[in-house]
């Protein structure tokens, strides 16, 4: 029985996932005066992401200030042990990292821009499969009989979704070769994200750094240096690919301008911007509270409502392919995860001799830098 802060941190995390994902999609929908007075719609997805990396280094200033409030309270009281864990680290050491971080969050918002936000949610689960090979050519890690089977349903459930945006895209402002380049875009993001996973795992894991720690470094990179690559982005003409009025790849002062014209755009970007402050800290929470399975399902509970706004607010309409894909995306995350059993593909149950100390597993090595439909029941313990 889950207690009362429990239950709390579970649907803050739902909610504040789905706000971050809504939000984004929400702002992409709105129009708004530029500089030169002439209304056009929202499209500045490097500013956005910009907004998103800002969410996410709140997490460090809030972890400082944590650490501060800790030692303040060790002062008063000696006795107190509290794990700060590993502060001697280089911070750079998240540099790689927080560059794929970059890419890959700058290439979603702008698939987002061209396909639904349901799809866009559902379709981040190719992060699974991707994942899993590139930690099998790098990491040279072992990919059982039974994560294969989890990983063509997910390229099943994955084909589905693709299939349902391509061939039932009536309610959608743009047409079907708009519609797939979102989906493909959003799906190179996910090899980036997974290239991510890999160079974390190999590179930070065993570090002993807090999750919120880790993410709030991120956050500083990725806000540091994808913000000063607005500026050159300003005068880099891309006039087919970018929608802005000027023509460039982006203009983040035409972008500025709209959000201080409408009110409206003004809060669709507060909310995902704050949203994934706080998503970082439930989901966190939910991982050290918990453990890392719920999470999943949670997350899976969050494209759910992203789904259900969708249609409530007529986003998109309802198919039954896009459903069918998300059952079959769904089984392939549980099977995956080792969450269902198969007993023609589970291994013979070993005996643990009495004596034998049983090596330590912890979910709270998730964090959301983990992408949630990635193996973290095979995450060593670094956070204690």
């Amino acid at each position: 029985m889950w207690t009362p802060y429990q239950l709390f941190i579970a649907v803050g995390m739902v909610i504040t996932g789905s706000i971050n994902t809504l939000a984004t999609k929400w702002a992409d929908k709105q129009s708004a005066p530029g500089p030169n007075g002439v209304v056009h719609a929202f499209d500045h997805p490097f500013l956005q992401a910009v907004g998103m990396f800002i969410g996410e280094f709140s997490c460090l200033v809030v972890f400082q200030i944590w650490i501060r409030y800790q030692k303040w309270t060790i002062k008063k009281d000696p006795t107190k042990e509290v794990n700060f864990g590993n502060q001697k680290f280089s911070p750079f050491l998240f540099l790689g990292p927080a560059v794929c971080d970059m890419t890959a969050t700058s290439l979603m918002y702008i698939g987002l821009n061209y396909t639904y936000a349901s799809s866009f949610q559902m379709l981040r689960g190719a992060i699974i499969v991707f994942t899993a090979l590139l930690s099998v050519a790098f990491l040279r890690q072992f990919i059982t009989k039974k994560k294969w089977l989890g990983i063509f349903l997910v390229l099943v459930g994955l084909v589905l979704v693709g299939l349902s945006d391509i061939l039932f895209n009536s309610n959608s402002q743009y047409g079907p070769n708009e519609v797939i380049t979102g989906d493909l875009i959003i799906l190179i993001a996910q090899i980036i994200s997974a290239t991510q996973v890999v160079l974390e795992e190999k590179f930070v894991n065993g570090k002993d750094i807090l999750p919120l720690q880790a993410v709030g470094w991120e956050g500083f990179f990725g806000m540091t240096i994808l913000g000063t690559l607005l500026i050159p982005m300003y005068f880099i003409p891309a006039s087919s690919f970018s929608n802005n009025p000027r023509g460039v790849l982006e203009d983040a002062l035409d972008g500025l301008y709209q959000i201080g014209q409408n009110s409206t755009l003004a809060l669709a970007q507060i909310g995902s911007v704050c949203s994934i402050a706080f998503f970082n800290f439930f989901g966190i929470s939910v991982t050290k509270q918990l453990n890392a399975t719920t999470r999943m399902v949670l997350d899976s509970i969050r494209t759910i409502v992203i789904w259900a706004v969708s249609l409530a607010v007529k986003w998109s309409t309802f198919q039954y392919l896009q459903a069918i894909g998300f059952v079959v995306l769904i089984g392939g995350t549980v099977i995956y995860n080792n969450l269902a059993p198969i007993p023609c593909l589970d291994p013979p149950p070993q005996v643990q001799p009495i004596n034998e100390s049983k090596p330590e597993y912890s979910d709270e090595a998730a964090s959301e830098k983990t992408p949630l439909l990635y193996d973290t029941q095979s995450i060593t313990n670094q956070t204690a």
